[in-house]
């Protein structure tokens, strides 16, 4: 059980936390940099920013850097109450191409991170784990967080390594933290160029008059969670005085099947989009839903965007940038 800890104290008696969100200008980082700054945080913003920021909240303190630089990362943490570790190095794709860049990158770069928060004095640590192949393929239709984690690509291995990390700091110097097991994220923002997520990779090729790639029978079923249910789920965690556990399953709780998720597609766009049918990758888990019984004994009931009109609004962004 953790207590939260106090704020930073200001001028004006009002105790104001300062958080930094490291890869602030990814998909759900963008969203949770404007859920903090309209909770009252003080927020910077760590990412490379090569497009600009994304967000759109004022107030945000922007500092400009890659992940693998030590002095950067060492000055963002300055004076911070909160670190949201929400970047990666690496794609399940990427990651599964060449497993040493994940422990090169994600792995060392999160310990050393994590030995940059120490010497901060950093409050509380924030890590953006996976739900979605952390479990592994253990034929259960749901997954609490007391379930063996037995993941088979390297992408969920790297994540539970750190996970393991945040235990071991967390005793060896006293650094708090919570790893959050988030399902399927989607929602507006979330680019296709990343090759991640069926959402995002299905609308674009629809919107781009292409057929898409279905892995499977499609009988393959994910956990959506929208990603402003999300970052209500994280802003929740973060506001608790008590936290009972370590880790969170943050997800819907309720299973689509590859299928069920192109129908919602075709019913959303209107459009009976080709599909091509290939083979499912070794390291795919057949059923990921998560039991998110814990966080909501714990923290309460959320009323969840439903899916049909999450695609929607989803499908509206994506259309509407082009």
């Amino acid at each position: 059980m953790t207590r939260a800890s106090s704020s930073s104290p200001r001028s004006n008696g009002r105790c104001v936390p300062r958080s930094l969100v490291i890869g602030a200008n990814g998909f759900i980082g963008v969203h949770l940099v404007e859920g903090l700054r309209r909770a009252g945080h003080e927020v910077t913003a760590f990412d490379r920013f090569s497009a600009g920021p994304r967000f759109g909240v004022d107030g945000v303190r922007i500092v400009r850097g890659e992940f693998l630089d030590r002095s950067a990362l060492a000055g963002a943490l300055d004076g911070q109450d909160f670190v949201f570790h929400f970047v990666s190095t690496t794609t399940p794709a990427t990651a599964e191409g060449d497993p040493t860049l994940d422990v090169r990158t994600n792995i060392a770069q999160s310990v050393d991170l994590l030995t940059l928060a120490v010497e901060a004095r950093v409050r509380h640590v924030y890590f953006a784990s996976t739900g979605g192949a952390v479990y592994g393929p253990q034929g259960r239709d749901s997954y609490a967080e007391d379930t063996p984690a037995l993941p088979v690509s390297p992408y969920a291995i790297g994540k539970l390594t750190i996970e393991h990390y945040l235990r071991y700091f967390r005793h060896k110097h006293g650094l708090q933290s919570t790893a959050l097991r988030i399902s399927n994220p989607y929602g507006p923002g979330q680019h296709a160029r990343r090759g991640q997520g069926l959402i995002p990779i299905a609308l674009d090729r629809i919107i781009r008059d292409e057929e898409v790639v279905q892995f499977g029978d499609g009988s393959m079923i994910r956990d959506y969670l929208y990603v402003e249910d999300l970052v209500a789920m994280i802003l929740r965690i973060v506001a608790a005085p008590i936290r009972e556990h370590e880790v969170y399953n943050l997800g819907s709780g309720v299973g689509q099947s590859v299928s069920e998720t192109l129908a919602t597609l075709r019913e959303v766009t209107g459009i009976d989009f080709p599909v091509r049918v290939v083979p499912v990758p070794t390291t795919f888990v057949d059923r990921v839903v998560l039991d998110t019984a814990r966080f909501r004994r714990e923290f309460g009931e959320l009323e969840l965007m439903p899916f049909e009109e999450g695609v929607r609004r989803t499908y509206e962004e994506a259309r509407d940038a082009r």
